[in-house]
C-alpha cells in the first residue's frame, strides 16, 4: 500500500513566510505537466494499491481544469481510480481566490473528494501582511462553491503567531474558521524561515518575533476552542471531526510508504527516502530526456530509522508503538523517556508513548532528548 503525493511547484505570487520549493513561471505550466505525466507512466513498474493520493504545491488550483484533466487520465492508466473511487481519499490544496463555480464543480468529476485551502488568517490586513492573493471573504464563499459541488471533505490551514497579533483576534479567527464546520482544520505557529523575505524583515527590525508564552495561550485556546466543538486532536497541528482524520498525511506519520511525482517531490519505500530534483527546468530536462528526476537517496535504517519514527510518530495523538522498536532502540528510548514520564510531558499507556497535552508545547525538546545524535 502507498500514498501518491504529486507536486505542483506553481504560484501566482510568493507568500512573504513560505519556505517551500515553488516558481511563479506560469508559463511552464503545461510542459511541467507534460512531464509529469511521463514521469507517471514510469511508476508501471513498481506498483502498489494507493492509499491515497495528494496533490499539493505550490498552487495546484493555479492549473487549468484541462490541466488537472490531463494529469488524472494519466493517473488512471497507472491507477484505475474509477473503480477504486470513494474508497481512497483524493485531495487538492486550493487557494480561496482560485475557486470559481465551474473550477469547483470540475474537481468531484476528476474523482477528487478532498479539498485543502489556506485560509491563515480572516483578517485582511494579516493576509496582505503574507502576501496572500485572497481575501477574507473569499473563504466562505469558496466553502460554499465546493459544498454546491458535493464535497463534503474540506480542510482549511490557518496560522497564529503573527507579530503583535492579540488573543482576542485569534480567537476572532477560530471562531470564523468553525462558522464555515468544515471537517478539518490544521494550524501553525507563523515561523519567520530564514531566506524567506519576512525574515529578512525581522533582520532588518521591521518586525518581531512573538514571544513563547503568548505563543503557548494561543496553542492552548485553539486545542480549547476545536475539543469543545467537537474537533479531534489527532496530531500536533492537526484537528478532525470523527472520520475526517487526513489518510495521506497520517500514513506519513504511521511509516506508510508513498511516491513522489514532480519537481522537489520526497519518495518512501519503507527503506530508502528520495527526492526529485529541486527545479523546475532540470526536472523538465532530465524526464524529457529519458532521465530519472531524482537529485539522491538515502537509507534508513537503524539509528537512522529510530530518529524518524521519534520525530514523525511522537506528533500524533497515539504517539509512537515502542513494540515496532529493536530492543536496542526500545531501551535507549524509555531510558531517556523516563524523566519525561516521571514529570508529566510523556504517558505510557499499552506499549504506545505518547506527549501529553502539556508536554505538546515542548514537544520539539522532548523528542530531541530521545533521540539518537
Amino acid at each position: 500500500m502507498a500514498g501518491l503525493y504529486i507536486h505542483i511547484p506553481f504560484c501566482k505570487s510568493r507568500c512573504s513566510y513560505c519556505g517551500f520549493y515553488s516558481t511563479t513561471h506560469l508559463e511552464m505550466r503545461q510542459q511541467y505537466v507534460d512531464a509529469l505525466c511521463k514521469e507517471l507512466t514510469s511508476l508501471t513498474s513498481h506498483l502498489s494499491p494507493l492509499t491515497s493520493l495528494y496533490i499539493g504545491g505550490g498552487t495546484p488550483s493555479q492549473l487549468t481544469i484541462a490541466q488537472l484533466e490531463q494529469i488524472f487520465l494519466y493517473i488512471n492508466k497507472v491507477y484505475p481510480l474509477p473503480s477504486i473511487q470513494g474508497e481512497i481519499e483524493i485531495t487538492i490544496e486550493c487557494n480561496p481566490d482560485d475557486v470559481t463555480e465551474e473550477y469547483a464543480m470540475a474537481l468531484p468529476q476528476l474523482g477528487i473528494n478532498r479539498v485543502s485551502m489556506g485560509a491563515q488568517t480572516f483578517d485582511d490586513q494579516r493576509l496582505r501582511f503574507l502576501n496572500r492573493r485572497h481575501t477574507a471573504s473569499q473563504v466562505p464563499q469558496a466553502v460554499e462553491r465546493f459544498r454546491q459541488a458535493g464535497i463534503r471533505n474540506i480542510s482549511i490551514d490557518l496560522m497564529y503567531g503573527f507579530p503583535d497579533e492579540t488573543l482576542e483576534q485569534w480567537e476572532h479567527d477560530i471562531n470564523a474558521a468553525l462558522s464555515l464546520d468544515v471537517e478539518h482544520l490544521s494550524a501553525y505557529c507563523l515561523m519567520l524561515e530564514e531566506g524567506t523575505p519576512l525574515h529578512r524583515q525581522l533582520q532588518q527590525g521591521l518586525i518581531r518575533e512573538t514571544n513563547e508564552e503568548t505563543e503557548r495561550q494561543m496553542y492552548e485556546r485553539l486545542i480549547d476552542k476545536l475539543s469543545e466543538a467537537g474537533y479531534e486532536h489527532y496530531e500536533i497541528s492537526n484537528f478532525a471531526k470523527p472520520g475526517f482524520r487526513s489518510r495521506h498525511n497520517s500514513s506519513y506519520w504511521n511509516d506508510v510508504p508513498y511516491i513522489g511525482l514532480g519537481a522537489a517531490a520526497h519518495s518512501y519505500d519503507g527503506h530508502r527516502r528520495s527526492w526529485n530534483v529541486a527545479d523546475l527546468k532540470e526536472y523538465i530536462r532530465r524526464v524529457e530526456n529519458g532521465l530519472s528526476p531524482v537529485e539522491d537517496s538515502e537509507l534508513i535504517e537503524g539509528w537512522t530509522r529510530y530518529n524518524d519514527r521519534i520525530t514523525v510518530a511522537l506528533r500524533t495523538r497515539e504517539g509512537l508503538d515502542l513494540t515496532t522498536l529493536t530492543d536496542e532502540h526500545h531501551d535507549y528510548c524509555m531510558k531517556n523517556a523516563r524523566r519525561f514520564l516521571n514529570n508529566g510531558l510523556l504517558i505510557l499507556s499499552d506499549h504506545h508513548l505518547a506527549i501529553t497535552r502539556r508536554g505538546i508545547f515542548v514537544s520539539d525538546m522532548v523528542m530531541s532528548e530521545l533521540m539518537k545524535v
